[in-house]
């Protein structure tokens, strides 16, 4: 018994289908794992439902018709008030950043811990680590409107990773950086990946998938194919 729940995949889908309203269905019959520990690619054209499906990770979509299981558990049988402390085991990178521009690099990493009460002294050596892992150890009291594109990518990167997630969810992390910085934060979250973190990349860059050999989920007309 204690095997299997450990062989258990960290999300499960299962035939889910999501529409919007009475629309047609945006994303339609999707069956697929994510294993622990494990790196891939999600990709497909501009309006696939990259994003979309990323929420639905995220549990921050419900789906309209299917099974997810996250962490063994059936999302629909979860109370409203625990899904924030599942969300917690999964990090999540948007597009847009969402760095707030009066805090400092260091205070936005830190954020999630301070809005749940942490006290600082249980959190900024860790904070601190972070920043230095990510490169940015001599930009922690920077504001962001002063950083670069590759340093708000690299800052968002250590907020969603501050809470030490078991899966990390990135939409896009290389779309506004020119290719040097596309390799280096690529091999960011290799590393990641090899300290043992999950991580869904969403992309449309060809280059940087063929930079590494890993599982693609193409995304097409609302469908999903998996290529290991």
């Amino acid at each position: 018994m204690n095997k299997q729940k450990t062989d258990l995949p960290l999300i499960h889908f299962e035939n889910v289908g999501l529409r919007y309203g009475m629309g047609p269905e945006i994303l339609r019959d999707l069956t697929f794992d994510i294993p622990k520990k494990s790196f891939q690619f999600l990709t497909g054209p501009s309006g696939a439902g990259k994003t979309t499906l990323l929420r639905l990770l995220f549990l921050s979509l419900q789906p309209t018709r299917g099974l997810i299981r996250m962490f063994g558990r059936d999302i629909s049988d979860i109370p409203r008030p625990e899904l924030p402390l599942l969300r917690r085991r999964v990090g999540i990178i948007f597009q847009e950043f969402r760095l707030l521009d009066h805090l400092t690099t260091y205070e936005n990493v830190a954020l999630p811990l301070r809005v749940r009460g942490k006290d600082e002294s249980s959190y900024k050596t860790d904070v601190l680590e972070l920043l230095k892992w990510v490169g940015l150890g001599e930009r922690i009291n920077v504001l962001p409107p002063v950083l670069s594109g590759g340093e708000k990518q690299r800052a968002a990167i250590a907020r969603a990773l501050i809470d030490r997630p078991e899966i990390l969810l990135a939409d896009e992390p290389t779309a506004n950086v020119d290719p040097p910085m596309a390799r280096r934060l690529l091999n960011l979250f290799l590393e990641l990946n090899r300290l043992g973190t999950a991580v869904v990349i969403a992309t449309h860059d060809l280059a940087l998938m063929d930079q590494v050999e890993a599982r693609r989920m193409i995304l097409s007309e609302g469908h999903l194919e998996i290529h290991d």
